[in-house]
């Protein structure tokens, strides 16, 4: 309900929502701008002072007016002619003209009625209430998203489009509030929803009938300084009955022309003030600094509405038409989809389309949709499902536990859950987890054991429906292909070859860096922006199954690396390693946040083997702060692979790398890289307790016996590397 409760009245008002965004943004900046352009009135100067020089350059001043920002306006007649200026304070001669600016006149009155009067009124109102619940959604959205309201500014993992829209979210999320709250109160104002009655004093005063009183000798004119004055008007001396009027921040007098004596006076009430401290928190006008915080806050708005769509767009664009969808009422198979950027949607229509081609009929639909009295024709049911965040459930399966729990009598027919994640992140596939033990508390017979498909497998997908079709005795073929991202020609600068004196084949491949647009520099899409530990993407020739490497560089080292491993038969890695400079490769970036480095000054330890230490020495490049990194790195033999061994030694020696440690399999004393772990255990508990945090980079094999090993290091102090995971402490990216 929350997601959908910021989702679509989001998109609805998109464009109003920008566009009063925007131009809110801009108006916030005038008051600060009036503030430094305006001439400003001398420290301790007084109203008869200012209204002496005013008097003085024009006799015939009616009325004197100071804005928030401190601008002296002057209304006058010269005999007949009326006249208008800003004054200069400090000589009562007018400066320039009073009429507004006209681009700000226009911003104005588009932002507040879009030019057409009280119904463009309602309209920004609309938007207005709009923008709180768009603020309330988001804000219970990104609790949920990170954890609690104790983690709002921790770490975001996803693509980048929803991770820049959730950070500007959360620091523009109290001034979008504050906007669209005062935004709402002026509205009410305006069509007298709220009724504040203007500042007016006692009506019940008797002037002295006198006149000609000198501006120097009133006393509430002497005492009150020119800081506090909002408007003084000037009274008729051809009618002694006619008063001052003056009136100031803290409200409003009549005062005697002949005597000066206050004959009238009336104090802001409170809630006139809380209507001028409102518009203030609107405007900024009265407050420049207000004002500045209000035009960043603002400029924010359309950001977001950017991104929000954006998000929207990557997800719903991803979601495949669904052909030959049967009834949920006529369907014999039904398959459920929780999704968040829409990946899974594509293994969904894949299984579907399978099924059909053995002959059921198929009904595949949001996993929100369930609803057991629907299916009424229904053998089986599939729920594939992805995990959001933190272990939460992605947006198009919100509600699908909370029914689940609800179920007072399962359905007949039997369950398959099949989750899908990145075994690297903490919570991987926890919601389907969730799902599946939420299901079989209640009795839900199983079609399938619980399985898991890690960073989209089409393989481990196919091996699923393999398993899938023994259960139904029909012959499925799962041959799942994903949308390949657009790709980009890298160029080959150099290559380094390693281990062909032991028969594993390595090389280290730095290509050039390809031109950017601004457009992609300014969102961070294509190569404009990346680092260590995210991955690059290979389509090999004659194939359409693109093959993941991690990178060994980031953006600002100027160049794109990876360390490529000759596998025996391997069409991606074949061609990698036989690339010469000056040729090149079809390739994208994927983000891989979760195996960033995190910039603190922790101790960071590093545990890698093969090709593993890509990335990790990847992070020890960009070491800059020389915090306390220890390498432990397993080789076979450091005379044919010691990846980087000339660079680490640098490395060391110029304070990027604390440690090394290494572990060679092919030597006089063969040793794993858990072998050392085991043997530095005191430093690695040392560097734990002091907040430090482990990552791993390599195959399986060896990220099972570095647990194992941490196991042992890491129990006598109380600690398991689940404890760490779960704060995010320890993080792997194995293959």
């Amino acid at each position: 309900m929350i997601r959908i409760l910021h989702r679509w009245p989001g998109l609805a008002l998109a464009t109003l929502l920008f566009t009063t965004a925007l131009s809110g943004a801009i108006l916030s900046f005038y008051p600060a701008a009036d503030t430094v352009l305006a001439p400003q009135a001398a420290n301790g100067m007084t109203v008869a002072e200012l209204a002496t020089q005013v008097q003085k350059a024009h006799p015939g001043v009616e009325q004197i007016q100071r804005s928030s920002s401190g601008q002296i306006s002057a209304w006058w007649f010269d005999g007949s002619q009326p006249g208008s200026a800003i004054i200069d304070p400090m000589t009562g001669h007018h400066l320039d003209t009073t009429n507004p600016d006209p681009l700000r006149r226009w911003l104005t009155t588009f932002h507040r009625s879009l030019f057409l009067d009280d119904s463009g009124r309602l309209i920004v109102a609309a938007g207005a209430l709009t923008m709180l619940i768009l603020t309330f959604s988001g804000s219970i959205l990104i609790v949920r998203r990170t954890g609690g309201w104790r983690r709002w500014f921790s770490r975001l993992r996803g693509p980048l489009a929803g991770r820049l829209h959730v950070e500007l979210a959360r620091v523009t999320a109290p001034g979008l509030l504050l906007c669209a709250l005062t935004a709402l109160w002026m509205s009410a104002e305006t069509f007298n929803i709220v009724t504040i009655e203007p500042l007016q004093p006692p009506l019940a005063y008797e002037a002295s009938g006198k006149t000609g009183l000198a501006l120097d000798k009133i006393d509430v004119l002497r005492n009150t300084p020119v800081t506090v004055l909002r408007e003084l008007s000037f009274p008729d001396p051809d009618h002694p009955e006619d008063t001052f009027i003056i009136k100031t921040d803290q409200g409003m007098g009549y005062v005697d022309q002949g005597t000066g004596t206050m004959l009238a006076w009336s104090d802001l009430n409170t809630w006139q003030k809380i209507s001028e401290t409102i518009y203030m928190l609107h405007t900024g006008q009265g407050s420049a600094i207000t004002g500045i915080v209000l035009g960043l806050v603002a400029l924010g708005g359309p950001v977001l509405v950017i991104t929000g769509y954006a998000v929207w767009l990557t997800g719903t664009g991803s979601r495949p038409r669904l052909k030959d969808n049967a009834s949920a009422a006529q369907a014999t198979t039904i398959v459920l989809v929780g999704s968040e950027s829409g990946t899974t949607w594509g293994f969904a229509a894949t299984l579907a389309n399978a099924l059909r081609d053995v002959g059921q009929s198929v009904h595949v639909a949001p996993a929100n949709t369930f609803t057991p009295t629907r299916y009424r024709k229904v053998q089986r049911f599939f729920i594939l499902t992805a995990t959001y965040g933190e272990g939460g459930a992605p947006s198009s399966a919100r509600v699908l536990l909370e029914k689940l729990q609800a179920m007072k009598t399962p359905p007949v027919a039997p369950l398959a859950v099949l989750g899908f994640g990145d075994r690297s992140f903490p919570h991987f596939c926890a919601f389907a987890a969730a799902v599946e033990r939420a299901a079989r508390a209640a009795g839900w017979r199983s079609l399938l054991p619980f399985e898991t498909i890690d960073r989209q497998s089409s393989q481990a997908f196919t091996r699923w429906g393999r398993a899938l079709g023994n259960a139904l005795h029909a012959e499925l073929n799962l041959a799942y292909q994903p949308v390949l991202p657009a790709t980009t020609p890298l160029t080959l600068l150099t290559r380094r070859d390693y281990g062909e004196a032991i028969h594993v084949p390595m090389t280290i491949l730095r290509f050039a860096l390809p031109k950017t647009s601004f457009w992609q520099r300014v969102t961070g899409e294509g190569f404009a922006r990346f680092e260590a530990g995210d991955l690059l993407g290979i389509l090999p020739v004659g194939n359409t199954i693109p093959r993941l490497y991690s990178l060994a560089s980031g953006t600002e080292d100027g160049f794109i690396e990876i360390v490529v491993r000759q596998h025996p038969g391997g069409l991606s890695s074949g061609q990698l390693t036989r690339l010469s400079p000056g040729q090149t490769v079809r390739a994208f970036l994927r983000s891989n946040p979760a195996f960033h480095v995190q910039h603190d000054s922790s101790p960071l330890i590093l545990i890698g083997a093969g090709t593993g230490l890509g990335p990790l020495a990847g992070f020890i490049r960009r070491n800059d702060r020389r915090r306390a990194i220890y390498l432990f790195f397993g080789l076979r033999s450091p005379d044919s692979d010691f990846l980087y061994h000339t660079e680490l030694s640098i490395w060391q020696s110029e304070g990027y790398l604390t440690q090394l440690f290494t572990a060679a399999s092919r030597s006089d004393y063969p040793q794993y890289v858990q072998d050392i772990l085991l043997r530095e255990g005191p430093l690695i508990a040392q560097s734990i307790e002091q907040g430090g945090r482990i990552m791993i980079c390599g195959g399986r094999d060896m990220a099972q016996g570095v647990a194992e090993a941490l196991e042992n290091i890491l129990s006598p102090i109380g600690i398991t590397p689940e404890i760490l995971k779960a704060g995010g402490r320890y993080v792997e990216d194995i293959y």
